[in-house]
């Protein structure tokens, strides 16, 4: 083993959530992106299952997934709770992200393992994503849309039969400085039997 427990304790305690506002416009470097995928393939999996998949959003697409969000949110949202702020924010966030990758899970059609395990098998792989975004100095956020479960997100991903969206995970250049982040105590967390 190369890395030392020091390391990956950093790694895992230093990475934070970072925002698209907060995006700069430089691009990723798709062999980048594309490592951080491979990283994103080896999560722990039930059956060898390997339930996660990944739709990367790029270029001009992310205007279109911007519209559909937008417009879901303005059409499905009770005019006495609708806000043109939060409208104008769906519409923008995806084009302020380098990269938008919709997390989706794939069941496996023998269901060999309950359901749930292909999702915390996706959220393992999700993980796996943003510590490697992390390790190369990228900023990223993992959001799960109130439109997500909807026929128009569905069809925007072309979802086969037995997959579902799980979120997206937005991704891009920040020059953000490092800052602190907030957990409780682990002893407030942990029974010891």
């Amino acid at each position: 083993m190369t890395l030392s427990p020091d390391a990956v304790n950093q790694l895992i305690r230093s990475r934070r959530s970072i925002y698209p506002k907060n995006y700069t416009s430089e691009p990723i470097d798709r062999s980048v992106l594309t490592n951080i995928l491979e990283n994103a393939n080896w999560a722990p999996t039930h059956r060898m299952t390997e339930p996660w998949r990944f739709k990367v959003i790029a270029n001009e697409t992310r205007q279109l997934l911007g519209k559909l969000l937008a417009n879901w949110y303005k059409q499905n949202t009770h005019p006495s709770s609708y806000k043109e702020s939060k409208y104008e924010k769906t519409l923008h966030k995806p084009s302020k992200s380098a990269y938008v990758i919709a997390v989706c899970m794939q069941r496996d059609p023998k269901k060999s393992v309950p359901e749930f395990e292909e999702i915390c098998a996706t959220a393992c792989a999700v993980q796996n994503m943003l510590l490697s975004a992390w390790s190369y100095g990228l900023g990223a956020y993992w959001s799960t849309p109130k439109a997500i479960n909807s026929p128009e997100v569905s069809s925007f991903l072309k979802l086969d039969t037995g997959e579902q969206c799980l979120g997206f995970v937005f991704m891009g250049h920040h020059n953000l400085p490092q800052f602190q982040g907030k957990r409780g105590p682990i002893e407030e967390k942990v029974v010891w039997l």
